[in-house]
């Protein structure tokens, strides 16, 4: 089975035959791939009227467990967006009633983000739809091979996660 990448591969290969273009085999699918999780994603969430940051944000709170809050600072943690960012994607859920901000008990100027039930439900639903999309886009993958791809993408990204 060949695809676009071989091709280019192989194209790169022919035209500057001085270089490795060995690395293009493998990055280039992650890089294609992505770009089809993207869409696929974005496809998920609009039936539940979310966007991807929207999406990212109302997780990092539903991971966090019972009763679903974070501070901001957590949140820009795990979403990897700056502060200035985070407060802006907080107002924007607040206006849509998926979020509310409380303050910290013990520190006046503090303040946690909690999910609302309607953001619950939301995130709950488009979890739900994102997983039937995914098992679908690995669904040619044996288990056993998924396992491994996990492994040896965690290999990869875990440097940057670090």
């Amino acid at each position: 089975m060949t695809d676009e990448v071989d091709r280019i591969v192989a194209a790169w290969q022919r035209e500057r035959p001085d270089l490795d273009v060995e690395p293009l085999s493998v990055l280039s699918r992650v890089s294609r791939l992505a770009r089809h999780l993207d869409l696929a994603r974005r496809t998920a969430f609009d039936r539940h009227d979310l966007e991807l940051w929207e999406f990212d944000v109302l997780s990092a709170l539903r991971r966090a467990g019972d009763p679903y809050q974070l501070s901001p600072g957590a949140l820009v943690t795990q979403t990897l967006v700056t502060s200035g960012t985070m407060t802006n994607r907080i107002d924007r859920l607040a206006a849509r009633g998926l979020v509310e901000r409380l303050p910290v008990p013990a520190d006046r100027r503090g303040v946690l983000v909690r999910l609302t039930p309607a953001g619950r439900a939301r995130v709950d639903a488009a979890l739900e739809d994102l997983l039937r999309v995914e098992h679908g886009l690995l669904g040619s993958l044996r288990e056993a091979d998924r396992e491994t791809l996990a492994a040896l993408l965690r290999e990869l990204v875990a440097p940057f996660d670090a």
